[in-house]
Order: structure tokens, then sequence, then C-alpha cells
């Protein structure tokens, strides 16, 4: 009870949670839309995907500084790589937060000369660009952890006393892609910060692909990848632990 108290006392983990009503909405929506006894729930999923949406809007207004901090600190991020991507990723998430809260003003009426859908596309350009600098850090992450894992494993091979994954390397039947995704999986088990990191970050820019044209999907897909987003982002806010550190 505490963790959740204090979850929900923090922005980060109210705008988590209105994420995965708000996804949880369209991905239901998506669902029932075809079933003709249904029109009622339909649009009931469709006003609150719309209140939960503004009230993530709301949620978002302060989260430039965050984006501002952010990217203050990667710059003294020790590995240069990291450093160069996290702060790209950083700078196009200041800007996407800078637009949010434009687009916010127009659709509640505040500002009617606002080009809409002009500032609309810049945001989910920028979101775009965050989250795919954002995915490659990631993969630079996982290959560095590939490495390590692949090194302590040799290591252990050197003695023929031990062999924890049964087989050897140079084993003639054991295929390429099936050693590649085992060590895959063990990278990933042994870091499941960089895990949960990569799976929001994946999921995330589901909805900028569509939005910009680049890869359509459908409201279902985007529901659902917006819902295992937000589980994703609920996990890090209330276990700070399993956030994705940088050194």
């Amino acid at each position: 009870m505490d963790t959740f108290i204090s979850f929900t006392n923090q922005t980060q983990g109210r705008d988590q949670l209105f994420r995965a009503t708000k996804y949880t909405g369209m991905l239901l929506r998506y669902l029932l839309e075809p079933k003709a006894d249904k029109e009622e729930v339909v649009m009931k999923l469709k006003k609150l995907e719309s209140s939960v949406s503004t009230g993530c809007k709301w949620f978002r207004l302060g989260n430039v500084v965050h984006a501002v901090q952010a990217t203050q600190q990667s710059i003294h991020v020790t590995d240069l790589v990291p450093r160069v991507y996290l702060t790209l990723a950083s700078l196009n998430l200041v800007i996407y937060f800078i637009c949010d809260p434009i687009i916010f003003v127009r659709s509640a009426g505040l500002a009617a000369g606002i080009n809409k859908e002009k500032w609309r596309m810049w945001a989910a350009r920028h979101y775009y660009y965050s989250l795919l600098l954002s995915l490659v850090r990631d993969l630079y992450e996982i290959s560095l952890q590939m490495e390590q894992v692949a090194h302590d494993r040799a290591k252990r091979e050197k003695s023929p006393s031990q062999d924890p994954l049964g087989y050897s390397v140079a084993n003639e039947e054991t295929e390429w892609l099936q050693f590649f995704l085992l060590l895959l999986f063990r990278s990933l088990k042994k870091h499941l910060p960089l895990l949960l990191d990569t799976v929001k970050n994946f999921c995330d820019i589901l909805n900028p692909l569509d939005q910009l044209g680049i890869y359509k999907s459908n409201p279902g897909i985007i529901g659902l990848g917006g819902l295992m987003s937000s589980i994703a982002g609920i996990i890090t806010v209330a276990y700070p632990q399993m956030k994705l550190k940088t050194h």
C-alpha cells in the first residue's frame, strides 16, 4: 500500500496510470467495434479515451523541465556512444514537450490561429527521433551485455568441469541463430532494466510511426503497444532500481 501511495503521489506515476487507462480503452474499443451490439460501450470508451488523453496532457506540462535536466545529465555520461545518443534523444524530447502544450492550447480553443496539424506533425517527428535514438542506445547496451556474457562463458569453458549451457560454442550442431538468441536471452535476463527500457521504447515508437505514415498500424496494435509501454513505465516508477541507469 505504501508503494502504491508513493507511486500515485508522483506526477510520472499518475501519468503512466492515465496512459495505461487510455491505451486499454483504445485496445478494448478496437476489439469491440466490429460487434453490432456494442455501439454504446464503444462510445463510452471513446469518451473515456478523450478525457484521459486530456489528463495526460496536463500531467506532461512540466515534463519539458525533466527533459532539460535529462539532457544536462546525459552530457556527463562517461561512454561516448550513449552520451551522444542520449543527448540527442533528450534534445528531441525537449522539442516534443514544447510542441505538446501548444497542441493542447489549440485543442482547448484558446488559440484558434495555431495550425494544429503542423504542430502535431512536428511533435510526432521529434518524438519519433527521440525514441529511435533511445532504441539505438538500447541496442548498443544489449551488444555490450551480449559481449560480456559471451566472454564470461568462454572463460568458464576453459574448465572442462564447468559447462552450464550444456554444449560448446564450436559444436557443429549448434546453429548460429540459436546461439545468438540464447545469448540475447541470457543477456536481457541478467539486465532487466535494459529489457524494460527496450520494450518501452519499441512499443512507444509504434504511435509516431503511424502518425508520420512510416508504418501504418491499426488502433489495436497501437493500444496494445501503449499498454505494454505504460506497464513498463509503471514498473520503473514504482521500483526505481528497474530504471536503466547511465554511467
